[in-house]
């Protein structure tokens, strides 16, 4: 899953990415208003995190921006605690969710987790298909003989987001879109080696190749 973290905060928002990526997210963040809304518009995310008070462009007209040119796009909004005129400005503009400076860390992460599974018409909190379930505090896959499975970063993204989609054509354009940072390699045959290694890791069945088209996770899933 990739994330958009828009925090002008030259400690918070380098702190914030730290602990985002540890969480098993890649995360892409911008420092103003300008670039976010950019951003926002030209590369593929599945959740954006959204101070309001930003440089170059506040992140009110931003996200104004945003729902006038029709994303639907997850955002949380982060705002001072006192002020519940942002609050109240953020939902009107179409912000799903709000969080007050300062805040928790494992409350950031609680309304993320909760926010993607609405976004992804999810209602259970943890993530099971085809006999798999998947450990995102462990960032670890449990098979249907009973044995956990530690993953690397990068396969625990993959995975995750192949879970999420189940039975569904994914290019590997797609998948590096949400799985690698901006800045990454991008390289189609990483993509082949993660896969293989996956397979490697949860049984070659799971993960079906199309030539030319992509890859399909637990094709016979309901």
């Amino acid at each position: 899953m990739r994330l958009l973290l828009v925090e002008d905060d030259a400690v918070l928002g380098p702190r914030l990415r730290q602990d985002l990526r540890a969480a098993g997210y890649a995360v892409d963040l911008v420092d103003n208003g300008i670039d976010a809304q950019f951003q926002g518009e030209e590369e593929a995310y599945d959740a954006v995190i959204l101070d309001l008070g930003l440089p170059g462009r506040p992140g009110l007209e931003v996200l104004q921006n945003w729902r006038k040119a029709g994303s639907a796009l997850p955002v949380i909004v982060l705002t001072a605690r006192d002020a519940w005129h942002e609050r109240v400005d953020g939902l009107k503009a179409g912000a799903d969710d709000y969080l007050g400076k300062p805040f928790h860390q494992e409350e950031l992460l609680a309304r993320l987790d909760a926010l993607l599974r609405r976004a992804q018409e999810r209602s259970q909190p943890q993530l099971s298909v085809a006999g798999l379930i998947l450990d995102e505090d462990r960032q670890s896959v449990l098979l249907a003989n009973g044995e956990s499975v530690e993953l690397t970063g990068t396969e625990f993204r993959l995975l995750r987001y192949m879970m999420i989609n189940p039975g569904k054509l994914l290019s590997k354009s797609r998948l590096t879109e949400h799985v690698y940072e901006g800045d990454a390699d991008r390289d189609s045959n990483v993509i082949e080696a993660y896969i293989k290694r996956l397979r490697q890791k949860i049984g070659k069945s799971l993960i079906e190749t199309r030539r030319g088209q992509g890859y399909i996770f637990a094709g016979d899933a309901s």
